[in-house]
């Protein structure tokens, strides 16, 4: 048992950090620039460069020495000639094919503020020119083609006021991009490293290690795990209640469904589950809160502060999930009545309540806690569709509003909390599994 429990763990953690992997790549592609969602409309460079810094957006992703900056504007011409801030275009210069033709001129970049660190140029270019006297040619010479693109770095250990990119003559220089960095000493120091510290890191003070520290959302700079806090109870409070029963009441039909099997009560329980997993989960909550809220004004249809907010909610979500769950657990014990020790226990005189209680529904546990598992995580996550109709302040009304707001940290740090409980419980499944049967520890 203890060589399945310590080889089980070893794949979850694999899973974990494969999930915090793709979760971060997802996430980094859809983030954009965190910086100008957080600050005003018209912010300084050196208030981007300081935000950046706070939210760690300027780290490389992954490993490096250099952190992206706004000592000088970094500047893009593959849309086309722009006149940026900063950066002064001189002489015959013009823009075509996804780059900014400076053969005959010159583009200057100001610096912006004062840095101690060294600074690091890196152009995407063809052609050959200079960068403040030195030789900026491509690996031809200056005779590669011109969509031959690329890139060179340069690094400036002295913070001049000017960067000046000129053409050559002879040859032409075409500029893509422009971009600058900031050296720092760690190279592991990145955005996703940083990114596994916010599920764990250790501390140099008592308890020496912090879990789930997932910082400030974008647009309100409150701490998540203030929100997460808060939104947590609501969603128990609505989807525990949805759980247990429909545990409950699913594996009672299925029962009931099976001892009176291939009759009109097994017939009709079959196509209620089948009409109920048909019907859309968004059709049941309108119709629901229409007809039962609404017409025959018997519950609230919005709100939150009592029991009574819960009913219709806790309602409409057990009959939801109950199609699904009757046709499932029927099937598991309709497999299990094939067994030859239910026929056994039958020929030896046991009331069929009793052949069903004791024994079928004892030995089908572990599908049904299969089952299970991949429900519980929702039951702390919440449910997006329930909370955003009845406005229940839990963590997928959460969800929604980040969506709303574009706030990825708070998505990110949602949906990281989600995986972990997935995971964690899924683990916890097996390993009651195991215990129950011991032949999976050998499989």
């Amino acid at each position: 048992m203890l060589n399945f429990i310590l080889r089980r763990l070893g794949q979850s953690l694999l899973v974990i950090l494969g999930v915090m992997l793709l979760t971060f790549v997802l996430f980094q592609m859809a983030a954009g620039d965190p910086a100008a969602a957080v600050l005003s409309k018209n912010p300084k460079p050196l208030e981007i460069e300081n935000m950046r810094r706070e939210l760690k957006s300027d780290l490389p992703m992954f490993y490096g020495h250099w952190r992206k900056s706004e000592v000088y504007a970094a500047a893009d011409y593959s849309s086309g000639k722009k006149e940026l801030a900063d950066v002064i275009l001189e002489g015959d210069v013009f823009a075509g094919n996804g780059v900014l033709d400076v053969t005959g001129g010159s583009v200057t970049f100001n610096r912006r503020f004062e840095v101690d660190e060294k600074v690091l140029c890196r152009v995407t270019f063809s052609g050959m020119g200079t960068l403040n006297g030195r030789d900026l040619r491509d690996s031809c010479g200056g005779d590669c083609a011109d969509d031959s693109l690329e890139s060179a770095d340069f690094i400036i250990e002295d913070n001049p006021d000017k960067i000046i990119i000129a053409g050559g003559d002879d040859h032409g220089l075409r500029l893509k991009n422009v971009e600058f960095f900031r050296y720092q000493d760690n190279a592991f120091n990145s955005q996703f490293i940083n990114s596994l510290r916010e599920v764990a890191d250790i501390k140099e003070t008592f308890p020496y290690v912090s879990f789930l520290n997932f910082g400030k959302t974008v647009t309100t700079r409150e701490p998540i795990n203030d929100i997460i806090a808060r939104g947590i109870w609501p969603s128990l409070s609505v989807m525990l209640p949805v759980f247990v029963f429909e545990l409950l009441l699913g594996i009672a039909l299925a029962l009931i469904a099976v001892a009176c099997k291939d009759t009109l009560v097994d017939r009709a329980l079959l196509v209620m589950s089948v009409a109920g997993m048909s019907i859309s989960y968004l059709v049941l909550i309108i119709f629901g809160q229409w007809f039962l809220g609404y017409y025959l004004n018997l519950f609230p249809v919005w709100g939150w502060g009592s029991l009574r907010y819960l009913v219709l909610p806790v309602l409409l979500g057990v009959i939801s999930g109950l199609g699904g769950g009757v046709r499932f657990y029927r099937t598991v014990f309709v497999n299990e009545l094939k067994s030859e020790y239910l026929r056994t226990a039958l020929a030896k005189g046991c009331s069929k309540p009793k052949v069903y209680v004791k024994h079928l529904l004892r030995n089908a546990m572990i599908p049904i806690i299969a089952r299970a598992s991949a429900l519980l995580p929702f039951i702390f996550t919440g449910s997006l569709l329930l909370e955003s109709f009845f406005g229940i302040p839990g963590l997928g009304c959460a969800s929604i509003d980040a969506l709303n707001n574009s706030d990825l940290a708070l998505l990110k740090a949602l949906t990281i909390v989600n995986a972990l409980l997935f995971v964690v419980i899924n683990l916890l499944a097996d390993l009651l599994c195991a215990w129950m049967d011991p032949r999976i520890r050998l499989e």
